[in-house]
């Protein structure tokens, strides 16, 4: 899933939505078009790179490096009925920042205050909730929120004569803070060629989980979140666990809004360690998974029996024995104790359950009540499906004659298909996805296929 972690380091003098507290760099080298943009940096020699993308709200996002900073690259998104923004970023983060905005977070339009987010109609809190299910971000609105507008920013007491505007070449990637950012912004509201109404031009967003008593440091969200300080510091360095951009930073701290700090507590109950956690024990000073636990103690036990318990294996620790033979001989005996055991690392039948009903259901997907039965000459299977009805075959190949056959059964009583479309649906999906050489599948089908009727 998207998560928000690059910083604009400059806001391009054509912008309509100003980032706050990020200086103003000339951008009238930049077309206004998203092909053209894109061409800037499509040059032979791979030093440079632009790309352009259409959005579903009939607007469109651009980027391209800088001929003149190879390091650093704009960013353009438009949409018709809000304008533009207009960002210089690092040219290491312009690839992430396109796939968020133009591809995974088609509905924003701009992010502000470490993530937050604006629909052009409501602000969100930074995307960290993902349904694996529907496989999108939840978004969760910001109760209470409102846009602030250059209009609400803009201070009568500002000079647009001490501000500064600087290209490209000027700009220092290190530099502070503008102090004077309220003459930058009266010098922008001045030069800009956009006729857009000051009103609707989003500088940021003020909400009551945004003041100062609902921020938290790195201290209290990581009691949130159930660790110690220590590990959230160490997530941070280290760049792990997803932690989110923070919503301020005071006094050289970084701080995040209660809600956010929230949310990234409960995503990480959802995380593949959290997941493992659940069903996870403590074997031998080691932490994994139950089942996992389990197989390695039965093994275990029966590797030692095999190795210690049994005097004809004992007498092969003798040095007379301990040639490569002998070695390999051991361990083909340890090898045929797991390969004999397949059982218990893999319930077969009730594997063979869930294949039949993969297929099966694979084939009422595809059916199509306009497209006559006689028209079909087999159903297509997910590569996934055919390669475990593969894997039954190659290890179980009882089994997977019985699965062979009820779904064969299956899919002429439950669906009409007749019998040659299910078995050819069988056989192409293994002829495609499959392991087994074609005559050995061949001789295989030949005797597993049930007796035509």
């Amino acid at each position: 899933m998207p998560l928000y972690t690059f910083r604009p380091v400059a806001n391009g003098l054509g912008t309509d939505h100003p980032i706050p507290d990020l200086p103003f760099v000339d951008d009238s080298h930049l077309p206004t078009e998203p092909h053209a943009i894109e061409a800037i940096g499509r040059k032979p020699g791979g030093t440079t790179w632009g790309r352009q993308d259409s959005t579903r709200d009939g607007g469109w996002a651009a980027n391209t490096t800088d001929p003149q900073r190879t390091d650093l690259a704009w960013y353009v998104r438009f949409h018709p009925q809000h304008g533009r923004s207009v960002m210089l970023v690092r040219n290491s983060d312009v690839a992430f920042q396109h796939q968020t905005f133009a591809i995974e977070m088609r509905n924003a339009l701009l992010f502000r205050t470490g993530g937050y987010w604006w629909d052009g109609t409501g602000w969100f809190r930074p995307a960290q909730i993902w349904d694996q299910a529907t496989e999108r971000i939840v978004p969760r609105p910001v109760p209470g929120a409102s846009t602030v507008s250059a209009a609400d920013v803009l201070d009568p007491s500002a000079d647009a004569s001490r501000a500064h505007l600087l290209t490209v070449t000027e700009l220092d990637l290190d530099a502070p803070a503008p102090r004077q950012w309220l003459d930058d912004l009266a010098l922008w509201a001045e030069r800009r060629a956009s006729t857009r109404p000051l009103t609707e031009c989003v500088v940021r967003l003020a909400a009551p989980e945004l003041t100062g008593d609902q921020l938290v440091g790195a201290g209290e969200m990581a009691q949130l979140a159930g660790i110690a300080a220590s590990t959230l510091r160490a997530y941070l360095v280290r760049g792990e666990s997803e932690i989110p951009e923070p919503q301020a930073v005071i006094g050289g701290r970084n701080a995040w809004s209660r809600p956010v700090a929230l949310e990234w507590a409960e995503q990480r109950t959802k995380s593949r360690d959290s997941v493992t956690d659940a069903v996870s024990v403590d074997h031998d000073g080691s932490t994994m998974p139950v089942g996992r636990s389990e197989l390695w103690t039965r093994f275990t036990d029966i590797l030692f029996s095999r190795l210690w318990t049994s005097p004809g294996a004992r007498q092969r620790w003798a040095i007379r024995f301990r040639t490569e033979k002998q070695v390999r001989k051991i361990a083909e005996d340890l090898g045929w104790s797991v390969a004999a055991d397949l059982g218990s690392i893999v319930p077969i039948n009730e594997l063979a359950v869930v294949v039949r009903g993969a297929v099966l259901d694979e084939i009422a997907s595809s059916l199509n009540p306009a497209r006559p039965m006689e028209d079909w000459t087999y159903f297509g299977l997910l590569p996934q499906v055919a390669k475990m009805l593969d894997w039954l075959i190659r290890h179980e190949p009882v089994v997977g004659q019985r699965v062979i056959a009820e779904i064969i059964g299956e899919a002429e009583r439950r669906f009409e298909i007749p019998r040659r479309v299910a078995e050819n649906t069988i056989e192409t999906a293994l002829t495609l996805d499959g392991s087994l050489d074609h005559e050995t599948l061949d001789e295989y089908l030949t005797r597993a296929m049930p007796t035509a009727k």
